[in-house]
């Protein structure tokens, strides 16, 4: 029953899903290589856009659901645009951290807790500061203090934590195995196995997380 419901009335998150999914375990299948990985790469991400643009209802959430979608949009661009050209990717990855810190200062929690305080500054110094020590590289450093002001903000939101924040840590775990191939630690073979399945646990959390809270389905803190 649960299954059949997913079908008729979420299918473009089905259809995510399924391509995500598709993209894990054949991606290194030299038949998928090319022109059909990046289909399914950019196609895990971008029905997770449709998804949101179909499901956030017409009215006062509407503009929240806009910057979702640009999110999401622009990080499916650059799922596709970091297997032709790392720094290009890593743009279009930024530029999806600036409109999802709007989303969250949009969407600030009235009353943060001084654990929530301290864990968001955390992520702000953090998540640069780790990044660089991992790959040794300032232009890395650049790029993750992008990511973690996302993650920073995503925290001191009032979208639920055990969905939208914890999806932006993973975001933010997940971006530190694919710097960590760049300097001396070998994580290997965390890092091929973790990183996409980290990836988009996190986009799928935080995308479900805040289309139930602008649907009403989740209370908001």
């Amino acid at each position: 029953m649960a299954k059949q419901a997913l079908i008729e009335q979420r299918p473009w998150l089905l259809a995510s899903i399924a391509a995500a999914t598709l993209f894990y375990f054949l991606s290194d299948n030299p038949i998928f290589e090319g022109t059909w990985g990046l289909l399914a790469k950019g196609a895990s991400v971008g029905l997770l856009a449709v998804y949101a643009a179909v499901r956030v209802p017409p009215g006062k959430h509407r503009p929240d659901g806009f910057l979702l979608v640009a999110v999401l949009a622009l990080a499916a661009c650059g799922d596709v645009a970091i297997e032709l050209d790392f720094l290009t990717g890593g743009a279009f990855f930024a530029a999806a951290h600036v409109v999802a810190v709007v989303l969250y200062l949009r969407n600030r929690h009235a009353r943060p807790s001084p654990v929530q305080k301290l864990t968001g500054a955390a992520l702000l110094i953090g998540t640069p500061l780790v990044s660089w020590l991992l790959s040794g590289q300032a232009q890395i450093a650049v790029y993750a203090a992008f990511l973690g002001a996302m993650a920073s903000a995503a925290w001191m939101s009032h979208y639920p934590r055990y969905r939208v924040g914890t999806g932006a840590v993973l975001f933010v775990l997940s971006d530190w195995l694919i710097f960590a191939r760049m300097g001396p630690l070998d994580l290997e073979p965390a890092n091929t196995v973790l990183i996409w399945p980290l990836y988009y646990a996190a986009q799928i959390m935080i995308a479900t997380g805040i289309v139930q809270c602008l649907r009403g389905e989740q209370p908001v803190r």
